[in-house]
Formats: C-alpha cells, structure tokens, sequence
C-alpha cells in the first residue's frame, strides 16, 4: 500500500485524482476526459452535443460552467484534503457551438490556510477563449485518500 505522506507531490495529485474520478459520475456522463493534474493545476476536455445546446443553438451557459468546475475541482483537490466550492463567477466570452472539443484549464492562484482561488480559462480547439472562471475554494479537515485508497 502506498502511504500519501511518503508520495511526491505529482503522485499525490495523481492518485486524489484517481480517487475522484472514480466516482465523478457527473464528469464521466457528459463525456468529459481528464488529461492532465498536477499539484494545483487540471486540464478537462469535453465536445459540446446537441442535448448541450441552448435556444440559440449556442453551448448552454451551464454545460461550460459544469466543465470549468469540474476543472476547478480536480485542481483544488491535489493535496489530499477534501476542498469544496465556496464561490464561482463565470464570464462567457464567445459562444461555443455543437461539435466544439472545449479544453478548461485550471491553475491555483492562491492558496493560504484553508482558502484557495482557481482560475479556469475555457478554449475550443482553434484557441478561442469561451469562457473564464473563477473558483474560491474551501478545505475541510478530512483526507481524501487513505493507504488503502492511495494504493487503487
């Protein structure tokens, strides 16, 4: 079993991520995948369906909030301490459309005791910003992973 305490910071963000995923039904069902988390950072992609489209045929505004969140979730999860959303702003920039394959990015800007703030920037593929986020996080005193967690 591998202990959390002995694992490098990469490996820890890693495996909080692992255990995440494994029961992030919500990410999973909309097709998102996640494709890059080190400490503080997460990189979430996922292609915009027609059940993701909104009256205007445009993205739907809760779809791109979703991905950037998920992004911010993974990001603010990295070191192995529960951390939950305190508050989240999005600003939309372009429309995105049926078919978009939308990147989110996430990076720490700032993490003090119990606080952090993330900030997402939506993509499509062509580097068009659709949208940027901005995630104020909260840790709880509870462990994300256990030795017996750590080693799955």
């Amino acid at each position: 079993m591998a202990d959390p305490d002995m694992m490098t910071p990469q490996e820890l963000a890693e495996a909080c991520a692992a255990q995440m995923w494994s029961t992030d039904t919500a990410s999973q069902q909309l097709g998102m995948d996640l494709t890059h988390v080190a400490p503080g950072q997460a990189t979430i992609l996922m292609t915009l369906t027609k059940a993701m489209t909104n009256g205007h045929g445009n993205a739907h505004g809760g779809y791109l909030f979703t991905l950037a969140d998920s992004a911010f979730a993974f990001a603010c999860n990295t070191y192995n301490a529960v951390t939950v959303a305190q508050h989240c702003s999005v600003t939309y920039i372009t429309p995105g459309a049926l078919g978009d394959r939308l990147t989110a990015s996430a990076r720490e800007v700032s993490r003090k005791g119990r606080s952090g703030i993330y900030d997402v920037t939506i993509t499509r593929e062509d580097g068009t910003v659709i949208a940027e986020f901005r995630g104020h996080a909260r840790t709880l005193n509870t462990p994300m992973l256990t030795d017996q967690s750590a080693a799955q």
